[in-house]
């Protein structure tokens, strides 16, 4: 079976949030049309305590529980069944889904017969990346949507890089037509 993965795709992560990827609203139509070709449907949500030492390398963001944490309301949710939670603790990053302290998404994959995982979602750089890796380490047939993901842009080249470690660790990039 295959399922979609959405990565992080929250208001704070979009144009006008507090960590924006500056082209992040672009990918919202693209998820929407992808969301409908798949039966499972999973999204990641960081959901920070206030007092994360994350914060120590990043602006306030994703803080549980509020309106930057939401997903935004473009988004076509009918189809997510569900939601995992990362970055809970003072003392976790949570960059990665496989991450989420809710409910173990290799659980999860393996219950639903998942052998291919298609990836989307903010940012490239950091969290869609991190996930990829460990979908891949997992031993998941990993696809991600390039027109679906969008970088945070945080770094100069930190993008271009990131799409290079993951098709070079073995997901396979493919293309929304």
């Amino acid at each position: 079976m295959k399922a979609l993965l959405l990565v992080d795709l929250q208001n704070d992560f979009l144009p006008g949030g507090a960590l924006p990827a500056p082209d992040g609203n672009s990918i919202i139509p693209v998820v929407n049309a992808l969301i409908d070709q798949f039966e499972l449907v999973i999204a990641s949500k960081d959901w920070h305590p206030n007092n994360s030492i994350h914060f120590q390398k990043w602006p306030i963001h994703c803080l549980a529980n509020s309106a930057g944490a939401a997903f935004p309301e473009e988004l076509n949710q009918h189809k997510i069944k569900t939601v995992l939670l990362k970055g809970t603790r003072n003392s976790d990053d949570g960059y990665s889904a496989f991450e989420a302290t809710n409910i173990q998404l290799t659980n999860i994959l393996n219950e639903n017969q998942v052998d291919q995982l298609y990836v989307c979602g903010l940012t490239t750089e950091y969290c869609v990346k991190n996930t990829v890796l460990d979908a891949l380490n997992a031993g998941y047939q990993t696809y991600v949507v390039k027109e679906a993901v969008a970088a945070v842009k945080a770094q100069p080249g930190d993008e271009e890089k990131a799409w290079e470690e993951m098709q070079d660790a073995g997901a396979i990039i493919v293309h929304y037509a």
